[in-house]
């Protein structure tokens, strides 16, 4: 997130969360002479609770999200079952979910994988939290309880919750302090794992993972909530043991729009800033969309964009604009080299490319840029499978009957039931809940029977691709194709365009899940000149 988004730094941030802030700090923190109390567990320090229309406004873009974690979470003392949020990195997610609890005032534990990195650290970072265990010179900088195993972890975790659940309990009829009105509202819980990606490169990984999602059967504790953060999906924690199945929320990254109102906010000349991000948004965009990212090259290039200016709070009017762009020209593509890896192509693509263009003799923009790069490096079949698994991903199964098949999956013939409103109302919900659960996974059957049905709208193109291959001597016939398929298949999740998931238990088969945005799914669409529009489902 960027500087302006990031929450305020507190006592249980300072001890716990980022390995951004100072040393000083935390040697302040550790010297406080004030005993812990249960106060500590709970985010912020202010006497009142942020409201929600407060939370709604930090974060642009992520009403939707905010309001479903509302929702699991539920009302005061009600139990949930584990949470698993996931997105890309530098989308919210634990911003969001830290300001939530601090609207909610409600008591939890925060363990990241990034500083916690091994099971050790991991376990006695909770257990020190829980028994409110301050490290310091006095005690050694030691931890509370040492603890290697998950068997012992889970004795003392036991103990240390219902511990804090009897006095959360006591602590409820009882009114607020005078040194503060601020208490735990409610008996429930939170133990939150962030960074649950990394726990995979961890030596003894096997064993964690599946140990930390069946730590709520292991529990038996309904006033108890479990939530886990990761930037990868579900489907890459499969396992051969079974345990509760995590509510999925997914946060997908940030649309331009949602970006400029980000940066926008807390700017002094917003007018100006406004012009600046006229300029600097959307190449920047199309390379990444993380706020950290954006954040660090902007406040450089902003310095420069305004160095002509000898009053930073004047308005630009048109003259002025040009006058700032042309100064700012010349650093804008230096300071993407600087800021992304960008990786770059070979020396011999890269002669191949500018040849081309160069015959072309067209002007193209930079969106166009980018299509006439697929042109060159990807066919048609794997162009038309790469949209099939973007729409199977995107899309409800329960519609493909509906979007591919122009009977509607069955004979005009036959006479229909009109369906009711309440079954049209639960169908509507049921698919509004697979959208919010982000990118779904998919069968390679499923991916296959989409391929088929969307290059039977536009055979034109598969032929004169397939006359090529009759001229390379390539046979026809139906095992061909789907060898061909395979590999295309194949050719796309090494370039990480999608990507294979463990195998469900359940089914037993391999399941595929897409990971390109629908913009990119759209420039892919308009080289093929087939309307994708018309297969995305959309509320």
């Amino acid at each position: 997130m960027s500087k302006e988004e990031s929450p305020q730094v507190t006592r249980r941030t300072t001890r716990h969360t980022s390995a951004a802030v100072s040393k000083t700090a935390v040697e302040m923190k550790a010297s406080d002479t004030n005993p812990p109390t249960l106060n500590d567990l709970l985010y912020g320090e202010e006497e009142k609770p942020v409201s929600l229309d407060d939370v709604l406004s930090t974060f642009p873009g992520r009403k939707i999200q905010i309001l479903e974690l509302m929702r699991i979470l539920g009302p005061l003392n009600c139990p949930v079952i584990p949470l698993f949020i996931y997105g890309d990195s530098s989308t919210g997610k634990t911003s969001i979910i830290l300001q939530i609890f601090r609207h909610l005032n409600r008591p939890f534990v925060y363990a990241s994988c990034l500083t916690c990195y091994n099971p050790r650290i991991l376990f006695e970072s909770v257990l020190n939290q829980l028994l409110l265990h301050r490290k310091n010179d006095a005690n050694g900088y030691s931890s509370a309880k040492r603890c290697e195993r998950p068997s012992d972890f889970v004795n003392f975790l036991r103990e240390a919750l219902v511990s804090v659940t009897t006095s959360l309990q006591g602590n409820s009829g009882k009114s607020g302090s005078k040194k503060s009105d601020r208490r735990a509202n409610g008996n429930m819980f939170y133990l939150i794992f962030d960074n649950l990606e990394l726990v995979r490169e961890w030596d003894k990984s096997s064993t964690i993972l599946p140990f930390l999602f069946n730590l709520y059967d292991i529990l038996k504790m309904p006033e108890v909530g479990l939530i886990f953060i990761s930037s990868t999906s579900p489907d890459t924690y499969y396992s051969s043991m079974g345990y509760v199945e995590p509510t999925p929320l997914y946060f997908p990254d940030y649309s331009e729009d949602d970006l400029r109102q980000i940066f926008m906010r807390y700017q002094e000349n917003k007018k100006l800033y406004s012009s600046f991000l006229d300029v600097v948004l959307r190449p920047f965009v199309r390379i990444t969309r993380r706020v950290d990212e954006l954040s660090t090259a902007f406040s450089q290039l902003y310095k420069k964009y305004c160095e002509p200016l000898s009053d930073p709070g004047v308005v630009p009017n048109e003259e002025m604009k040009r006058r700032l762009f042309s100064n700012l020209q010349p650093h804008v593509a230096s300071s993407m080299n600087d800021i992304f890896r960008v990786s770059s192509q070979p020396s011999t693509e890269v002669g191949a490319t500018k040849e081309a263009k160069r015959k072309s003799g067209t002007k193209k923009s930079g969106g166009s840029e980018d299509i006439d790069q697929l042109d060159l490096h990807m066919s048609t079949s794997a162009k038309y499978l790469l949209l099939s698994a973007f729409l199977a991903s995107r899309n409800p199964a329960t519609l493909d009957a509906s979007l591919f098949d122009s009977t509607g999956g069955s004979d005009n013939r036959k006479r229909k039931r009109k369906p009711s409103e309440k079954s049209l109302e639960q169908k509507e919900a049921a698919e509004q809940e697979l959208l919010m659960k982000g990118p779904g996974t998919f069968p390679l059957e499923r991916l296959l029977a989409i391929f088929q049905c969307i290059t039977s709208v536009a055979e034109g193109s598969l032929e004169e691709e397939e006359e090529g291959n009759d001229w390379l001597g390539v046979q026809d016939g139906d095992d061909s194709l789907m060898s061909d398929v395979l590999l295309q298949l194949s050719s796309l999740c090494n370039a990480n365009f999608i990507v294979k998931g463990a195998s469900c238990p359940l089914e037993g088969s391999t399941r595929y899940r897409s990971t390109i945005s629908e913009d990119m799914a759209l420039k892919v669409a308009r080289s093929l000149k087939f309307p994708l529009s018309k297969y995305i489902y959309r509320r």
